[in-house]
């Protein structure tokens, strides 16, 4: 079975039927049909919600929320380990800290990272990467 880590930039891209969401729709359809696992970090689930939120209001926020809760999406809280190679990751590369924690927990559970965000083409020979651009 594949496995799959969103990070904020996949999120919003389904959410707003953005470049890529096509990709998106289809993992999701994958998990939902019991074909894949799908892994989100609760700290890139913050930073979706509050991008969301800064563009359009608690309204948006809120939508955009209720819209990826009802896919089998598994929410992992920050366990020390996680928080450890996330800490690794933005110690050796220049990315954000809530990428680090994608990156992170697809290195952790051997997931390929489904995003469009550019700042991982660094990290490309670490982990799999599905490419939404």
């Amino acid at each position: 079975m594949k496995k799959y880590v969103l990070d904020s930039f996949a999120l919003i891209a389904y959410a707003e039927n953005e470049k890529g969401a096509d990709i998106v729709t289809e993992i999701l359809a994958d998990a939902s049909e019991g074909r894949a696992e799908i892994y989100i970090s609760v700290i890139n689930f913050g930073e979706m919600y509050y991008i969301a939120f800064r563009e359009g209001g608690k309204q948006r926020a809120e939508k955009y929320k209720e819209m990826i809760l009802k896919f089998p999406i598994k929410i992992i809280i920050a366990e020390l380990d996680e928080v450890l190679i996330a800490a690794q990751y933005k110690a050796h590369f220049k990315m954000s800290y809530a990428d680090a924690f994608a990156a992170g927990l697809a290195e952790m559970k051997k997931a390929l990272l489904v995003t469009g965000d550019k700042e991982f083409k660094q990290i490309e020979e670490k982990i799999k990467i599905v490419w939404l651009q």
